[in-house]
């Protein structure tokens, strides 16, 4: 298939006007100028931006459906569901829950796998929890939270097919950094839901975690003689997680984060919830707690926000509004991820890597989709 008079957002971070052919599942070749090969498709696309897929690596759910479900049904909704928001792949993430039953979930996980064919690509797990800190524990419930335990970590990994791609730690856990040293060479592993001090989540870094999971959010705070986590993030992460809805961060800090974290470490996460999608008032259970779309944001019984509503997409149009570079956004959307998570063949525009593919309208709207070069059915909420 060939795509023409479009605005291919190329891996050098800008905008170039051309023409971008697709075959057998890749990009083919990307120029300025390329005429149609016999019996080609062909989509002039009217000099409107194609971009990469996006790519969230930290999402629970979307419309009513959850990834701790553990079933075939949730696994094809959650698929279907994202690929309606220009969301070509995703690392779907756990809650803290009693290691049986995660065992059970990574399982149904494994074995549904190869049956993703069509919709978003659900690509292995974020493993958030339990191995987090009580007392950062957000929405997460804190019956099972439990020190790092490489047995448990190897169970889990069995059962998941060796599809973990990220595994949650707070550093600051006695034991944790041993974990650390272990599980970096299986998965790149984030501090996450830390009340670590700036030393503590520091060492994590020197241990090997590479990550920062929901900056700022979960964690110690940041000021100017105690930077707590934020700080050590900012010094020693290769990347940094950031729910860029507006709500969790607030815009003058999610400017202060991106200007900090720069072209390479901002990755734009929507950490959305099972009732993302849906009109206020919709309510769900998450990690114990019932969790009710209130003012616009998903809120515990006691006003903790509980994850987002929104789609990564919706994050890079309030990004843009929040006076956030497009061009830097869409890094964070694509690219970095990928590179968080080990991923090599998707989350940029180039030849030989998968035709992963959003065609955006002018308002930022998701108009076609493709995922290995096949445009996907798009049931848009």
């Amino acid at each position: 298939m060939l795509f023409q008079n479009a605005l291919l957002f190329l891996p050098d971070g800008h905008y170039h006007a051309g023409c971008l052919r697709v075959n057998g599942g890749r990009i083919a070749e990307i120029a300025g100028a390329l005429s149609p090969l016999p019996g080609e498709e062909t989509l002039d696309c009217g000099r409107r931006k194609l971009v990469p897929g996006l790519i969230d690596i930290h999402t629970h759910g979307r419309m009513m459906r959850d990834f701790c479900e553990g079933t075939p049904d949730a696994f094809d909704a959650l698929a279907a569901a994202y690929i309606g928001e220009g969301v070509t792949t995703v690392c779907p993430t756990s809650m803290t829950l009693p290691l049986p039953r995660l065992e059970e979930i990574f399982s149904a996980y494994a074995a549904w796998r190869p049956t993703n064919t069509s919709g978003a690509r659900l690509v292995g797990i974020n493993m958030e929890g339990p191995f987090l800190s009580a007392a950062k524990k957000g929405a997460h419930e804190e019956k099972y939270i439990v020190p790092a335990d490489s047995e448990a970590f190897d169970r889990l990994w069995q059962a998941a097919g060796g599809h973990i791609r990220l595994c949650d730690v707070a550093p600051e856990i006695p034991g944790n950094l041993d974990f650390i040293r272990k599980a970096k060479e299986r998965c790149t592993v984030s501090v996450a839901h830390t009340g670590g001090s700036y030393e503590e989540v520091m060492a994590g870094f020197k241990a090997g975690a590479k990550g920062a999971t929901h900056l700022f959010n979960g964690m110690s705070g940041f000021s100017h003689r105690s930077p707590g986590a934020p700080g050590a993030v900012f010094d020693g992460a290769e990347y940094a997680e950031l729910i860029c809805d507006g709500e969790h961060v607030a815009p003058p800090a999610l400017r202060a984060a991106v200007r900090l974290l720069g072209l390479e470490r901002l990755v734009v996460i929507s950490d959305s919830v099972t009732p993302a999608g849906m009109p206020e008032g919709a309510r769900c259970a998450l990690g114990g707690e019932t969790v009710v779309i209130r003012g616009g944001k998903a809120q515990l019984p006691d006003g903790t926000i509980a994850g987002s509503i929104v789609s990564l997409l919706e994050e890079l149009r309030r990004l843009v509004a929040f006076g956030i570079p497009e061009e830097t956004a869409l890094l964070g959307c694509t690219r970095n991820p990928a590179r968080a998570i080990g991923e090599t063949e998707i989350g940029e525009l180039a030849e030989g890597k998968m035709a992963d593919l959003l065609l955006l309208g002018y308002d930022y709207r998701a108009e076609r989709v493709y995922r290995d070069g096949k445009e996907q059915v798009r049931n848009e909420k």
